[in-house]
C-alpha cells in the first residue's frame, strides 16, 4: 500500500527536511511505494490532506506527517473520511505536545519499520480528538492535543510571528519563548468569565488568565493537563485564575516538570463538552496555531475516531 507524506521542510529550522531525507532513504532501500508533498505556506498541509482524502471510498489511506504539532493540526483539519485514514506522526519536536504524550520516536525508520510490508505488525491505536466551535459555528477547528484562550494562546501567537518575521539570527524557539513570555507578562490583564461543563455545571471566575483544554497532557513543553488521557472520551479543562500575573512565572516553571493539580490558583475539570466565556475578546489557539480573538468558545471531545500509528 502506498504511503503519502506531508512534510513541512522548514519545521524547527530545517529539521523537517532532514527527517524526510532519512525516511526517504529507508523507503528507497526497502522498495516502499510513496508519494511526497512539501508545504510552503500556512494552509498548505490542510489543502493537501483534503485533496488526498476527499475521494476516499472504503479504501484505507496511510498519511504520514513530518513537522510539529502545528503541521499535524493543519492535516487533521484537512482530512476527509477520517475513519478510513491512518496517520503517522514523525515529530520535529519529540519532547513537546502529542509526541511527548505518546512517547513517539523521533527516528523515522522505527515508525516505518512497523508499517512497511514485511516489518513487525503495525500498532494502530484509536485516539480522541477535540473540536472547537466559535462565532456561531462559522469557525470549526479540530485539535489533536490542546486548545485554549488567553495568556497561553497569546504567547503562541507572539512566538509564531517572531519565528516568521524576526531577525533570522534570533529565530531560536528558546529565545522566542522567553522574549514573548516576558512581553505578554507585561501587557496581559486578568478577565472575568465562566466555564459551563457538560451543559450543567457553571463555574465563574474573576481573574482568568487562561483556559487550556486538553486531549493530551502537554501544550508544547508545558504540562497543563495533569490527568488528560487521549482514549477516555473526556476533555481536561485547566483554568488559571490569578489576579497577580507575576504569579504565573512559578506556575509556568512548575508545569515544565510536573502537573498543576495541587496549585491553589489552578482549577482542573473533566467533561465531555465545555462552554468557555471571557468578558473581553482574547486570542485562541488549537495545537499552537492561533485564530482571531473570541469571547465564547464551545469544546467537545470526539472519542477514539483518530487512527494513529504508534
Amino acid at each position: 500500500m502506498k504511503c503519502y507524506f506531508i512534510v513541512n521542510p522548514n519545521s524547527r529550522g530545517g529539521k523537517g527536511l532532514r527527517l524526510w531525507n532519512r525516511a526517504r532513504a529507508y523507503m528507497t532501500k526497502r522498495g516502499i511505494e510513496y508519494e511526497i508533498f512539501f508545504t510552503d505556506a500556512p494552509g498548505d498541509a490542510a489543502f493537501i490532506a483534503k485533496t488526498l482524502t476527499e475521494a476516499v471510498q472504503d479504501e484505507p489511506v496511510r498519511v504520514f506527517v513530518i513537522g510539529d504539532d502545528g503541521t499535524l493540526n493543519e492535516v487533521l483539519n484537512g482530512l476527509k473520511h477520517l475513519s478510513e485514514v491512518t496517520l503517522g506522526f514523525i515529530s520535529t519536536a519529540p519532547v513537546e505536545g502529542c509526541a511527548r504524550s505518546l512517547h513517539l520516536s523521533a527516528n523515522p525508520g522505527k515508525l516505518l519499520k512497523a508499517v512497511s510490508t514485511g516489518g513487525s505488525p503495525a500498532r494502530i491505536e484509536a485516539m480522541d480528538y477535540g473540536v472547537l466551535t466559535c462565532e456561531n459555528g462559522e469557525i470549526i477547528r479540530r485539535f489533536a492535543g490542546s486548545s485554549g484562550i488567553g495568556f497561553d494562546a497569546a504567547i503562541n501567537g507572539r512566538m509564531n510571528r517572531f519565528l516568521n518575521e524576526g531577525p533570522r539570527f534570533l529565530r531560536s524557539r528558546r529565545i522566542a519563548a522567553f522574549r514573548e513570555c516576558l512581553k505578554e507578562l507585561v501587557t496581559s490583564r486578568p478577565v472575568r468569565g465562566y466555564v459551563i461543563l457538560d451543559g450543567e455545571r457553571r463555574v465563574e471566575f474573576n481573574n482568568l488568565m487562561f483556559v487550556s483544554v486538553h486531549i493530551h497532557p502537554y501544550e508544547r513543553s508545558f504540562r497543563f493537563g495533569s490527568y488528560a488521557d487521549p482514549k477516555d472520551g473526556m476533555l481536561e479543562i485547566c483554568v488559571v485564575n490569578c489576579r497577580n500575573r507575576l504569579r504565573l512565572i512559578p506556575l509556568l516553571l512548575r508545569s515544565r516538570f510536573r502537573g498543576l493539580a495541587d496549585c491553589s490558583r489552578v482549577r482542573l475539570f473533566q467533561c465531555r463538552e465545555a462552554h468557555v466565556h471571557f468578558d473581553r475578546p482574547c486570542i485562541v489557539h488549537t495545537d499552537g496555531e492561533t485564530i482571531r480573538s473570541q469571547t465564547d468558545l464551545e469544546f467537545r471531545c470526539v472519542r477514539q475516531q483518530l487512527n494513529l500509528f504508534r
